[in-house]
């Protein structure tokens, strides 16, 4: 096993030797710093496992390089080293996130205790941690459900929400892009910036550079004065560009030029201005498709489709549906003041039979029907509207039509294929992870056929 790497920072020669001498003889590798510069510039290079910092160092204070190894390493455990009379300076030491703190002079069996259990505790934190992420969570930011899918959505929102990369977001109407995009702006370095959304699909063509880069006076009919864009007012924060696809390709090119460059002209205007804004884009097309067709530019396509973030329809999302439906409920009761409380077993049949082809939109909608136009503590599939009713019993998929006798044919094996998945998936109650077993397949395979096919 690999000996933990200890960090000494300690001006004075003989005791980095003493202090060396104990580390080794507790059985850990010793690297030695004399100055905070020398410190940092180490921990840099290769991060150790813990740090022994002296708080008097020829070349700064020692607090600074302790905040300053907190900031860069958060992980790294730090054990300050102080002299008697300063013990007031190592507890302000622990408030700024030291681990722990030694007295000088302190013996070999002291140190080795210390560390120990510094290295311990930060053990235990990582393991913790991993266990954390490794378990399902039944939702995230807003998110509501634990299907399989939805944790892979999890994972990849809290990883890039801290990075400056573009997030682009697909996924059927209704699946919750701008939630998304929400999620990422909340959980980024940028939360207390502006979070700014434009629909492109629902702005006039004429209009949408306005809206994005803003306008001066006299620019157009009816430009009666100056006004800051989109991308102007998200400086510092988030610009989400919803519906990106069904943007003219004339002002896709200005975009591109934005990203690239981070300056644009408002309408109108010959004056370059900056603006630092993070862009999170979605759509609810297949872009790739829409790429070779020649509906969106190619370069725009690689400059945004950074780091993919894939919703799944909610048909795919299993008991999910039932979760999301009694918090809409909830919150739907609370606000109609109603005694809702959850749904009987012949709704849960209905809402777990239905297709959902309007997603988490369409499923608010049926919620919030129900509530407004009954009053009870239970939520029947009589009160659903009757197209969730008529989804109980149904057959997933009509049956294939079979060859005139005498003209029996070859299926191609990709329809037999799709034919037995898609039976499974229904004969499952849409559990895909459990549909998946069934086959003898991965549940990722079976996603990316079913979006293969949606596609």
């Amino acid at each position: 096993m690999t000996a933990a790497r200890i960090l000494l920072v300690e001006d004075t020669p003989s005791l980095a030797a003493v202090y060396g001498e104990y580390l080794r003889g507790a059985g850990y590798a010793a690297h030695h710093a004399q100055t905070a510069a020398e410190a940092l510039a180490m921990a840099a290079d290769t991060v150790p496992d813990a740090a022994l910092l002296d708080l008097r160092l020829p070349d700064g204070d020692g607090l600074a390089v302790l905040r300053a190894l907190r900031r860069d390493h958060p992980d790294l455990p730090v054990i300050v080293m102080t002299a008697h009379g300063s013990v007031a300076t190592a507890v302000e030491a622990m408030r700024g996130g030291a681990a722990d703190f030694l007295v000088k002079p302190f013996a070999a069996e002291r140190l080795a205790v210390t560390l120990a259990n510094v290295l311990e505790r930060a053990r235990l934190r990582l393991e913790v941690r991993s266990l954390v992420a490794a378990r399902p969570r039944g939702g995230f930011a807003g998110f509501v459900g634990s299907a399989p899918a939805m944790q892979a959505v999890y994972r990849t929102l809290e990883t890039a929400a801290a990075s400056r990369a573009t997030i682009f977001v697909t996924g059927e109407s209704g699946t919750g892009k701008e939630l998304a995009a929400e999620a990422i702006h909340k959980l980024s370095p940028r939360r207390d910036g502006p979070f700014l959304a434009i629909n492109c699909a629902a702005i006039p063509k004429d209009l949408i550079e306005s809206e994005i880069f803003g306008h001066v006076r006299g620019a157009f009919t009816g430009a009666v004065a100056d006004r800051i864009g989109a991308a102007q007012a998200a400086d510092g924060g988030t610009l989400f560009l919803d519906e990106l696809c069904e943007m003219d390709l004339s002002l896709q090119g200005k975009l591109l030029r934005f990203i690239q460059t981070g300056s644009f002209q408002p309408v109108g205007s010959t004056q370059l201005r900056r603006t630092d804004v993070r862009f999170v884009c979605a759509t609810n097309r297949d872009p790739l498709r829409e790429v070779r067709e020649g509906r969106f530019r190619e370069d725009l396509y690689y400059r945004l489709h950074v780091v993919p973030v894939v919703l799944p329809p909610l048909r795919d999302r299993g008991e999910d549906v039932i979760a999301i439906a009694e918090t809409m409920l909830a919150r739907a009761a609370a606000e109609e003041r109603k005694a809702f409380r959850g749904f009987s077993d012949d709704a849960k049949a209905a809402l777990l039979a239905h297709r959902w082809p309007g997603n988490v939109r369409e499923l608010e909608n049926a919620v919030r029907t129900a509530v407004v136009l009954h009053d009870a503590e239970l939520v029947t599939a009589a009160m659903l509207p009757g197209s969730l009713r008529s989804s109980v019993g149904a057959a997933p998929m009509p049956a294939p039509p079979q060859p005139a006798a005498g003209r029996a044919r070859i299926r191609p094996l990709a329809e037999v294929e799709r034919e037995a998945i898609e039976q499974a998936v229904a004969l499952c109650d849409g559990n895909i992870v459990k549909a998946a077993a069934e086959l003898g397949m991965s549940p990722s395979t079976l996603y990316r056929k079913r979006a293969a096919w949606a596609g």
